[in-house]
């Protein structure tokens, strides 16, 4: 069983409690939002993890991203939740989180804070959490476009790092 804060259109914990079924995050009811922490990991040497997600997730499944991330749970913030779904998610640790964006989802009830974590991991010791992620690969910069740019995007997210693809796009002119 998963518990969620809800939260307002301003970013303020209501006090309201969601428990989360398969799917029924879109039954949340309207003005109130889940908090979703989403982490774009970028290794030390410049290159981009990306990981394809499990064809049974209920939202997007078998789709590649380019981020790892999830729902906080009850009582977590942004940064504590990116921190736990990140080593979840790829089995990376990582203290130093940059928020990038923050975006409300309306058709998800999501209020995603995004994030940038900047990694000197091994790249071969990345752990997929067997549920949520098949397969990861590391991209460079053009990849990382390419991929941004490609049908096997998610564009909900490709749109929340906007800016950030722009200055990676600008950096390798």
């Amino acid at each position: 069983m998963e518990l969620w804060d809800l939260y307002d259109r301003e970013g303020k914990r209501t006090g309201e409690i969601w428990e989360r079924k398969h799917g029924n995050n879109v039954m949340i009811p309207e003005g109130r939002y889940h908090l979703v922490s989403d982490i774009l990991v970028q290794h030390r040497d410049g290159t981009f993890l990306l990981t394809k997600r499990h064809p049974d997730k209920d939202v997007y499944p078998g789709f590649w991203e380019a981020s790892a991330g999830g729902s906080a749970q009850l009582g977590e913030g942004p940064e504590e939740c990116a921190k736990r779904e990140l080593f979840e998610e790829t089995g990376i640790k990582a203290e130093e989180f940059e928020l990038i964006n923050t975006a409300f989802r309306d058709q998800s009830h999501s209020l995603v804070y995004c994030f940038v974590v900047r990694v000197d991991c091994d790249k071969d010791a990345i752990v997929l959490q067997e549920e949520e992620t098949t397969e990861y690969r590391w991209v460079d910069a053009v990849g990382l476009l390419e991929y941004a740019e490609s049908d096997l995007a998610i564009k909900t997210s490709v749109e929340r790092y906007k800016k950030f693809y722009d200055q990676v796009r600008n950096s390798i002119k």
